[in-house]
């Protein structure tokens, strides 16, 4: 793991909307210092986008496979690509 800033894209499966899951994740992306966004799919997921060190996003990571999310997710799926900037905070989407 190093600290070069990175994209992550994850999507996060299982019962994971109606439940607080994409304003606790904008809490713990900011104490992490990321930026980017949660956002409800119309399949049930959630996508959720975040720039930053990838240390940082490794550990937003585990702690979306952690058991202290609301809800209960069942499967992360991520994707890590060169940033892009252009982020401003942590939106809920």
């Amino acid at each position: 793991m190093t600290n070069d800033p990175v994209r992550l894209t994850a999507w996060v499966h299982g019962r994971v909307q109606g439940v607080g899951f994409r304003w606790w994740t904008r809490a713990r992306a900011l104490e992490l210092g990321l930026t980017g966004s949660a956002a409800n799919k119309p399949d049930g997921r959630v996508e959720l986008i975040a720039e930053g060190p990838r240390a940082a996003c490794e550990r937003l990571l585990a702690l979306l496979r952690g058991p202290g999310t609301p809800g209960a997710v069942t499967l992360v799926v991520e994707r890590f690509d060169p940033p892009r900037g252009g982020l401003n905070g942590f939106r809920e989407r």
